[in-house]
Parts: C-alpha cells; structure tokens; sequence
C-alpha cells in the first residue's frame, strides 16, 4: 500500500506519494512550495490537496490504493483529534481540524502529529538511529523553531495530549530572544529566528560604538540578517559572528544537559540549522554539557547532527503513516 506525506512548515510544505519497507522509505513523488501566508489557512489546505490529488493521478492510483495520510506539523496542536492550534509560525492557522478535511476528500485515513515527534520517528527508523537498535533517542529541531521528539523505550512518546518534548518554551534565562511567545526560552536561543535575534542586539551594541560587522554594516541593513548569513560570516572568520554562535551554542548545552539527566538517552539527534553548522555551536555546547550534565548519562549518550537531510520533513510525515 501507498502513503501520502505532508510537511507543513513556517516557510514551506512539501507533499509526497511515498512506499515503507522496513528501515527503508522511498519516494514516487514529491512536491515542494512555500508557505501560503495570507491569514488564512484555507488556501494552504487547497494547495495540499491539490497536490494530493495530482500525484494519486500521475501514478494512476485511487484513493483506495493509499493507505494513511501523515501530517507532520509544527505544535502546539492535538494529534488525538486531529487538530492545529495557532502555531506561533502559523499565523491564523487557529483551530484547524486537518485530519477530518483531507478524510473527508479523500476517504483515507490521516494522522496528525507534531513535526518534531514525526521527526523524531524518521531519524530513529530512517536516519541517524537506522540499524542501532536504539531505545532511547531524542530529536532536537533546530530550525524556524525549537522542539523535541521523544522515543522512550522503543515508541513515541507524545505525552497526555501530544504536548511532551517542548523544550522550546521552557525559559533559559530572565531575558533574551523571544521564541515560541516566551522571551529568554530556549526556542529564542536555539533557531534560526533567535540566531537573528540574539545577532541584532549584539549588533546594536557594536554600531553605538561607531563600528559595523562584515556581515551587516549598518542598522538599515538589520532586515537581511539570517542564520546562514551570520553562519557564512562565522565561518570566514568574523568575530562578532563567532560569538553570536557560540552564544546560542551554550544555551543549546543547557538544553541537553536537562535532556540527558532527565531522560539518560542513547541518542540525542539535532537537525537544521545544527546539522549546517555543527562546528561553530558544538564547541560551546559541549563544554556546557560536560559542566552541567551527569557523567554517567552523557557517557552512554551520543550527540549527533540528523542524518535525512532537507527531505527530513518528508521522511518523517511518511513515517507517520
């Protein structure tokens, strides 16, 4: 039997016609398109499903032929009725019953869950976990926002209503980046959007002293920051990025240290922007975890950057299905 995926995210969607076999996931077709961004959600489920359509088309197949429909999207939403609750990274997107809307076109089963809990499936079946035997595994999203996935003892672990893992809104600190509505959080510290953040309060500082970074000469040019420029610049040496990396390296330390003394993982698996930029956050994030963690938990815990790639999000919608 077929299964559809669809990645919903802050700045793209992907849909894809896709086949399981064990440990291995293959695609038969894939479409990718920004995110519709009007206020209004209704135009983005009509492009999905449009493209749904499409596909159990082009492979001339019939909706009888496919066998689950995996949604994979940011939280906070309710993966038991099948629910999206006004995703900070979704403006309007309140109160979406997505599962009944493609159910009801299409008569096929779908399955709702939080992008990094979907993640966190992939990663350990497909990914980075493939052929480990792994029980216990963490996945870190580290991109538009920041969120965990859990699998202990072998199965996801969603919580009571699909809320556990959300790393992102416990606060770091009294003040700093504002992630996931929340100043200070780690999801401020840990994304790319807090990458940006934490960037231009640094920046200010160092234009009220009358001098500019490479990457970013003056405040009018504030607005055309993003992690992969500051990463860029990082990466050739410029100072003030360094440090701005380093930065929100050590908040993730903070992160994992709480992950491996309350949860004594296997595997805590980190994608995005992580997986990118892995030498200027790792440095920092270590040092942080082997000062706050406990010795015994971090020595059977390994941390590693997530091995799907860009077409994470298309792996792990299909792993829901």
């Amino acid at each position: 039997m077929y299964k559809i995926g669809v990645d919903i995210g802050g700045t793209k969607c992907a849909v894809a016609l896709g086949e399981i076999n064990g440990e291995e996931a293959k695609f038969i077709d894939v479409s990718f398109f920004a995110t519709i961004k009007d206020g209004s959600y209704k135009a983005a489920l009509e492009k999905i499903d449009s493209e749904m359509s499409a596909m159990i088309r082009r492979a001339n197949l019939k909706s009888g032929d496919i066998s689950s429909i995996g949604i994979s999207c940011g939280g906070p939403l309710d993966p038991k009725r099948g629910v999206i609750m006004s995703p900070p990274h979704l403006i309007g997107w309140d109160d979406v019953h997505i599962t009944e809307y493609f159910e009801s076109r299409h008569e096929i089963k779908a399955i709702l869950e939080n992008d990094a809990n979907a993640c966190a499936l992939a990663e350990w079946k497909f990914g980075a976990g493939k052929g480990k035997n792994l029980k216990n595994v963490v996945f870190l999203t580290f991109g538009t926002g920041f969120g965990g996935g859990l699998i202990i003892d072998g199965r996801l672990y969603s919580g009571t209503n699909g809320m556990a893992g959300e790393i992102g809104h416990i606060r770091a600190d009294r003040h700093g980046p504002v992630g996931y509505g929340k100043a200070g959080s780690f999801d401020g510290f840990c994304s790319g959007d807090g990458i940006v953040q934490i960037a231009r309060s640094k920046l200010l500082e160092l234009f009220q002293r009358g001098q500019k970074a490479s990457f970013c000469e003056s405040p009018e040019h504030m607005g055309d920051l993003s992690a992969k420029k500051i990463a860029e610049a990082a990466n050739g040496g410029d100072a003030l990025a360094i440090e701005i990396y380093r930065t929100s390296g050590e908040y993730l330390g903070r992160a994992l240290s709480m992950l491996v003394d309350l949860l004594n993982p296997e595997m805590i698996i980190i994608g995005s922007i992580y997986r990118r930029a892995e030498n200027l956050l790792w440095p920092a994030c270590e040092k942080i975890l082997k000062e706050e963690a406990l010795h015994h938990s971090l020595s059977v815990c390994e941390v590693v950057p997530a091995a799907l790639g860009d077409d994470i999000g298309l792996y792990a919608a299909l792993a829901l299905g």
